[in-house]
């Protein structure tokens, strides 16, 4: 059994910071791609950060220059730092990894998400 589990997720100020976290447990063999998506109200899902286990990141251009995703294999966790937040950045966030448990292939894991509201 895996499981993400994200926390950090607040109310805040336009122009603002948040620090969002992901921690993977489980019976967990490996962890490839760790990945941040939102869904904003309304909306669908959409990618905004991605980090593979080698430390190679892409961004949607929307976050580029604002938001910087870092993961820690020791720990198994994914971090998402949000600078300079936007009324458009209201969201719930969802940690998404790539995950090897035991032999078995690679699965798509998703955690609860967690809510950012971005608002004066």
């Amino acid at each position: 059994q895996v499981q993400l589990v994200e926390s950090g997720g607040d109310f805040v100020q336009p122009g603002g910071s948040l620090r969002l976290s992901c921690a993977a447990s489980g019976s967990i063999s490996s962890i490839y791609t760790m990945a941040w998506y939102r869904r904003p109200p309304g909306q669908q899902r959409e990618l905004v950060a991605g980090i593979t286990n080698s430390g190679s990141t892409n961004y949607a251009d929307s976050v580029k220059g604002r938001f910087t995703i870092a993961r820690d294999n020791a720990k198994k966790t994914v971090y998402l730092q949000m600078n300079s937040l936007k009324p458009e950045d209201t969201a719930v966030y969802y940690c998404n990894a790539i995950i090897v448990v035991g032999g078995t292939h690679p699965g798509d894991y998703w955690g609860q998400g967690t809510p950012v509201t971005v608002s004066s």
